[in-house]
C-alpha cells in the first residue's frame, strides 16, 4: 500500500466503482432475458395500474394493451443493455488508462458518464417519475418498484459525481 499513491487509489477507486455498477447491469439483463415473464408481468401491472387504490380521475392513464405492455418492456430492456455496455467499454477505458496522464484518464470516462446517464434516465425518468407520478405505482402493495429505483438512483448520482470529478493529476 505504500507504493500506491493517492491519486492512484481514487483512479482504481474510480475503476472498481464502475465495474460494480456494471456488474449489476449484467445481473439485470440476465434477469430480464432469463425471466421474462416475472418481470413482463411486473411492467403489465404497473402500467394497466390495476393493482393501485381505485382512482378514477386518473385511471385513463392506464395502458391495458399487451402489446404495448411488450413493446414498452423492450424499450426499457434495450436501454438495460445500452447502459451496461456504456459501462462496460467505460470501465474498460478507465482500467485501460489508469497510468495515462490526468488528461487522458479524463477522457476515458465518456463510456462510463454516458452509461450512467442513460441508467439514471431508467431508474429515476421511468421508474421514479413515470412510474410513480404517472402510473400511480407507489401505491400498488404488490408491484411497487419506488423504493428499490431509489436504492439504484442513490448509488448512480455519488457515482456519476466522483467519476466525472477531475480530482485526477
Amino acid at each position: 500500500m505504500n507504493n500506491l499513491s493517492t491519486d492512484q487509489l481514487i483512479r482504481y477507486s474510480k475503476v472498481l466503482l464502475m465495474a460494480s455498477f456494471s456488474f449489476f447491469g449484467l445481473l439485470v439483463m440476465i434477469s430480464n432475458f432469463t425471466d421474462y415473464p416475472s418481470n413482463y408481468e411486473y411492467v403489465g401491472h404497473i402500467l394497466s395500474m390495476d393493482t393501485t387504490r381505485e382512482n378514477h380521475q386518473i385511471s385513463y392513464r392506464a395502458i391495458t394493451s399487451p402489446i404495448l405492455h411488450h413493446r414498452i418492456y423492450w424499450i426499457i430492456i434495450t436501454l438495460e443493455v445500452v447502459y451496461t455496455l456504456y459501462c462496460l467499454m467505460g470501465t474498460y477505458q478507465l482500467l485501460k488508462h489508469r497510468n495515462a496522464s490526468a488528461e487522458t484518464f479524463h477522457e476515458a470516462k465518456k463510456l462510463s458518464i454516458v452509461g450512467l446517464l442513460v441508467a439514471l434516465f431508467i431508474y429515476y425518468v421511468c421508474v421514479q417519475v413515470v412510474g410513480v407520478e404517472w402510473f400511480d405505482m407507489d401505491e400498488s402493495p404488490t408491484w411497487n418498484a419506488k423504493d428499490w429505483a431509489r436504492h439504484v438512483v442513490d448509488f448512480i448520482v455519488p457515482l456519476l459525481i466522483f467519476l466525472a470529478l477531475k480530482t485526477e493529476r
